[in-house]
């Protein structure tokens, strides 16, 4: 028979040995995630090569698919938004995706002008300045962040996501056009010329949206209302891609919300793979590897800069889990899809950079759980020692 001392020694081997991989979670969360994302841009690249589909963008359905992608990433994005945890944290959330997404863009771009002086690769660093929102919540909910925390993070990520895919369409329509570009591509309709009529567009959109979910919900209950609701979403989101407009999209999941969570989390993994497969379609020319390295680190670093600028009010230890959240998702690989057609060689660069961006999330995350606590002690002002405690410690 067992002894309670030999017990208790397996208890404490069992404790070591289940810990340090309970402290690992959120790395392998981003691992994980980074693996399937590698394999479906693998399984893209060797269909497109043996089977010679390699010029996919010149194809008529090659931007609608893309601009349903974008609208599933978006919708989701803003469809899980917590309202409350928005209101409870909105100066943060207002400097992150103001002030944070500008800075964190203007710090990549002046990596990017510095290193290789191309204004091409300008528009790349608003692509990949997003916090992937699905990548984030998969990370946090394994990792040791307060609850504030992750609030924090949650709305930050969500909110940053359709920011950035709206600064990257209209600034890429006037860069073509500042540059002369005569592609007549679905871009270079848009831009800041064009802008104001853009955004008044969007809003009619989403206020119509908004009024038919209003007017459904009062006038139907039980599954005949949950039915319709699901029918307003799906019919806005078809024509939100058929007419482009995304800053539509991402309002209409900020007040058409039907309660199927559930079935929008498996549509947006299915959507990821999708984009992923895309990619590696448009990998078949071959990768950019030291622009992509240039551009990973500018963006993941530049996070890193703006996370602890802009969350003062939180523990040390939170800080450093929001400045070393930078990880790329569904929304910058479709950012990709819709410029390379206008940007040739887009996907070559950025790519690379994606593996960089969540490679090191991963690693700088996964430090964090295990070593995260020593640190912030180690690094913890001590509290001076009074008078009357040396005189009681006789020093």
């Amino acid at each position: 028979m067992t002894s309670g001392v030999d017990r208790n020694a397996f208890a404490a081997t069992v404790r070591r040995l289940v810990t340090p991989a309970k402290q690992r979670s959120a790395f392998a969360a981003t691992m994980r995630r980074l693996a399937l994302l590698v394999v479906a841009v693998g399984a893209g690249w060797a269909v497109a090569r043996t089977s010679g589909l390699d010029a996919v963008t010149t194809s008529g359905w090659y931007f609608t698919v893309a601009s349903a992608l974008l609208a599933i990433g978006l919708y989701s994005s803003t469809y899980g938004i917590c309202l409350a945890e928005v209101r409870q944290h909105l100066r943060i959330v207002v400097l992150a995706v103001t002030v944070g997404v500008l800075a964190k863009a203007a710090l990549i771009a002046a990596v990017l002008w510095l290193v290789f002086r191309d204004p091409a690769y300008l528009v790349l660093a608003i692509a990949v300045a997003q916090i992937d929102p699905l990548s984030t919540a998969a990370a946090a909910a394994s990792s040791r962040l307060s609850d504030r925390a992750k609030s924090v993070l949650a709305a930050w990520a969500s909110f940053d996501d359709p920011i950035t895919m709206l600064l990257t369409v209209y600034l890429s329509a006037l860069a073509l056009r500042a540059m002369g570009d005569p592609s007549s591509g679905a871009l270079a309709h848009g831009g800041l010329f064009s802008f104001g009529a853009n955004v008044i567009a969007n809003l009619a959109f989403a206020a119509v949206v908004a009024l038919l979910w209003w007017a459904w919900s009062r006038i139907t209950s039980g599954a005949l209302r949950t039915a319709g609701q699901i029918t307003v979403v799906v019919a806005a989101l078809a024509f939100g891609v058929w007419q482009f407009l995304m800053l539509g999209v991402a309002i209409v999941g900020l007040v058409a919300r039907p309660a199927i969570s559930a079935w929008i989390d498996r549509v947006t993994r299915v959507a990821f793979v999708a984009a992923a497969v895309a990619l590696g379609f448009l990998l078949v020319g071959g990768l950019s590897p030291w622009p992509g390295l240039v551009l990973g680190l500018a963006a993941f670093f530049a996070q890193v800069v703006v996370g602890l600028i802009l969350t003062g009010g939180l523990a040390r230890k939170d800080r450093t889990y929001i400045a070393f959240a930078q990880q790329n998702g569904i929304t910058a690989i479709v950012l990709v899809l819709l410029l390379e057609p206008e940007f040739p060689g887009t996907a070559a660069v950025v790519a690379p950079a994606i593996l960089v961006i969540n490679t090191l999330h991963g690693v700088f995350t996964g430090f964090c759980d295990r070593f995260g606590d020593r640190v912030a002690d180690a690094l913890s002002p001590r509290p001076r020692r009074t008078p009357a405690l040396r005189r009681e410690h006789g020093s």
